[in-house]
């Protein structure tokens, strides 16, 4: 009977090397997407923090500088925020930006609401069909935006194949409206 066991002792060595780099992709693949999760976590808290100071009156400037400070992330090389306060404009259902700040450093990203002050291409601020609502019910309302962008590398080789194959966010992105 000793000889049966003795004949299979190199199995298990060999199912190992065989499932062992499959296991290595899948743990390696839960490690990166578990940071981009957590990411976009930071992300979207970012955007609420930063439309909140805004609609309690802390100035569009300092609410930007504050977001970038209060990140858990590395916002100074990858990320940008930018803060934009939105109003009514004279003809019904049109809404203008006015006024506007950006991060320091803006690392791939630009206002996808609109612009300040607004060129002859930057036309109307673009809002979600609910806030625009909240705005035409409310004469003299101002609404506060906060984007936040931020550039996601991945930590392992893996989570890089992930990225290149779109299965993995290159940018993260949130916004928040107050």
């Amino acid at each position: 009977m000793t000889t049966l066991y003795r004949d299979r002792s190199g199995q298990a060595l060999v199912e190992l090397t065989l499932v062992l780099p499959l296991l290595l992709i899948f743990v390696l693949g839960i490690v990166d997407y578990g940071r981009a999760i957590y990411d976009m976590e930071v992300v979207t808290n970012l955007s609420g923090e930063g439309s909140s100071m805004a609609s309690r009156g802390t100035s569009l400037g300092n609410t930007a500088i504050a977001v970038m400070a209060d990140a858990d992330v590395d916002m100074n090389s990858n990320g940008c925020v930018v803060v934009t306060s939105v109003a009514s404009g004279a003809t019904p259902g049109t809404y203008k930006v006015t006024g506007q700040a950006t991060s320091a450093v803006c690392n791939g990203g630009s206002s996808r609401i609109g612009c300040f002050p607004p060129p002859a291409t930057c036309g109307n601020a673009n809002l979600p069909v609910g806030v625009q609502t909240v705005l035409q019910a409310n004469a003299n309302t101002t609404v506060y935006v906060t984007e936040v962008f931020y550039n996601f590398s991945a930590a392992t080789p893996v989570g890089s194949f992930l990225t290149n194959s779109t299965l993995l966010p290159s940018q993260l992105y949130s916004v928040a409206f107050y």
